[in-house]
């Protein structure tokens, strides 16, 4: 027996059945002519993953249902040709007026025109960023189907996702017969998931005995990214095969039956390091929602620090020069390297550079002011609505032109309020909210020892790497005035907010306890600014946004 198949490492959109449902049929079709009779997509490739709500809509459960039946009807041709499909499937029946949800998760394999099995997946997240609880009620069967021209089959076992990371959905598929499992996926990344999916998928098989390919999905959903990184094992659990990361792929192996066990033979990508992927998963954030949401470009406010000269690197790299735009607006305080730097950077990666001075806005500000805040100091009211002038000019230009405003905020920032409400959070995507300072600081390295996108230049300039962080918004200014030192904050809100440990664990630790109590009071008291901020990239296991669901009004001091 010998069998190839495809795993097609697919980019999709979601609610978008008809364009999902092509790049399955060309895939298919590819994957055909290059001899193989068994196709994987990723979960739910049908409509997307996630579909949040939309799952809810019956009009939105009936259209893949037809988009199903379309596709089955389109891939026909393809005689012997097996495609496993990803899709969700049933709906709510009401009895004596209360609603009864029978929606599933689920797959199904395509043959000849006809739905030959479908698979409701069993086990269901509700963890993290993951909400499927909500929408789907989980199977209870197994799903075991024959892949391959008649008289050279395989018994392929059927699993979806979260199925896998457990032990008895597997066995009860080898039980019923299966030679090899089959698992499609969808499962946002966080910097060292991929790793963690291999040694889980490692352990299935050894305690299994049998092979495993893992079709997974790629692309930018809104705050979360899909790696790919599909990937096959052979029973001993060594790795057979694995695709690039981050981008489309369609994955041939060779499936054969020796005399002592089934072997997979493929092409195996190299093994890449964390702040390789960590980078790719940042620009492919930006790449696809700014695609996918029909953005003609960005711009952003360039300051001449470290976070905004991120941002544009990040932006040049995956959109290019052409279509970003940048904005240096400096208020009195504005120090001359601060200039320098900026339309050094601008310079390096070729974008457009403005400059426009908020100085008349800001004393036209206090001139409005001034019988309100007579015999009052300045402090951060002046502050903030410098930031507010800036966020303003940068909306103006968004609506005027259509580009999408890219904030410059970091973790670290949005984790101790160090940032102005319809200021420096003005905008549409913030592309660095889930990178603490000290990962920025890390990264912008990176990206000038490393040149993944051929643009022939180190884009940031050293000083902006190495010179103390400044809001630049009062003399002589910088962000450990207000602030512990990045690396204590950092790694006090890794511990308190990533991995939910105590103060008094942060405290026994070795960290000084006033520092932990404010870092911690900080956090606390500006979830109101946090639930005002824009959606951004994922990268971490736990970021604000669907993994922090905090209550804004909150007593509680543990």
């Amino acid at each position: 027996m010998s069998l190839k198949l495809c795993i097609a490492q697919l980019n999709l959109v979601v609610g978008d059945l008809a364009g999902n449902s092509q790049k399955i049929i060309q895939a298919a079709q590819d994957a055909y002519k290059n001899g193989a009779r068994l196709v994987l997509t990723p979960e739910l490739s049908i409509c997307g993953y996630a579909a949040e709500d939309l799952f809810l809509r019956p009009a939105f459960i009936s259209a893949c249902d037809d988009a199903v039946k379309a596709l089955a009807a389109a891939l026909a041709p393809l005689k012997d040709l097996c495609v496993v499909v990803g899709h969700p499937k049933g709906g709510d029946s009401r009895t004596r007026s209360v609603a009864v949800q029978q929606r599933f998760n689920a797959a199904s394999v395509l043959r000849e025109g006809q739905v030959l099995a479908t698979y409701a997946k069993r086990e269901l997240p509700n963890y993290q960023v993951f909400d499927e609880r909500r929408y789907f009620t989980p199977g209870n069967d197994v799903c075991v189907f024959e892949a391959g021209a008649p008289g050279n089959t395989l018994k392929v076992g059927l699993l979806i996702c979260e199925d896998a990371w457990f032990a008895t959905p597997a066995r009860q598929t080898r039980d019923a017969g299966a030679e090899l499992l089959a698992v499609i996926n969808a499962s946002p990344f966080h910097v060292g998931k991929g790793d963690e999916r291999e040694q889980m998928m490692r352990a299935r098989v050894l305690d299994c005995g049998l092979p495993l390919v893992y079709a997974h999905l790629v692309g930018g959903q809104d705050e979360v990214v899909f790696e790919g990184h599909s990937f096959a094992l052979n029973a001993d659990g060594s790795v057979a095969a694995r695709a690039p990361s981050f981008i489309e792929n369609s994955l041939l192996a060779l499936i054969e039956q020796a005399p002592a066990a089934i072997n997979i033979k493929s092409t195996i990508a190299p093994e890449r390091t964390p702040d390789e992927d960590l980078w790719d998963a940042l620009v492919l954030g930006v790449r696809d929602y700014i695609g996918k949401n029909g953005f003609p470009s960005v711009l952003l406010g360039l300051s001449g620090g470290i976070d905004s000269a991120l941002v544009l690197a990040i932006a040049v790299d995956a959109l290019g020069k052409d279509r970003v735009r940048t904005l240096m607006m400096p208020s009195p305080y504005t120090a001359d390297i601060s200039w320098i730097d900026a339309r050094d950077m601008a310079a390096r990666l070729g974008v457009r550079y403005d400059e426009l001075s908020i100085v008349p806005e800001f004393e036209a500000f206090k001139a409005t002011l001034s019988q309100e805040f007579k015999g009052l100091a300045e402090d951060t009211t002046e502050e903030n609505i410098q930031a507010r002038i800036r966020g303003t000019l940068l909306m103006a230009l968004s609506n005027k032109f259509g580009g999408i405003v890219l904030t410059t905020g970091n973790k670290s920032e949005m984790a101790t309020g160090y940032c102005t409400l319809y200021g420096d959070m003005a905008g549409g995507f913030a592309v660095l909210k889930d990178l603490t300072k000290t990962t920025v600081f890390r990264l912008a390295r990176w990206r000038n020892a490393h040149d993944p996108y051929g643009s022939g230049t180190e884009p940031i300039p050293e000083r902006i790497i190495t010179r103390p962080p400044s809001a630049e918004l009062r003399p002589d200014q910088t962000d450990q005035d207000s602030l512990p030192p990045y690396a204590v904050l950092d790694a006090i809100l890794q511990r308190y907010m990533e991995n939910d440990q105590s103060i008094d664990d942060i405290v026994a630790a070795g960290f000084a306890k006033a520092d932990v109590q404010r870092v911690t009071r900080l956090i606390r008291i500006n979830e109101y600014k946090r639930r005002q901020s824009p959606v951004g990239i994922r990268v971490t296991h736990r970021s604000f946004g669907k993994d922090w669901r905090y209550p804004i009004t909150n007593r509680f001091r543990g």
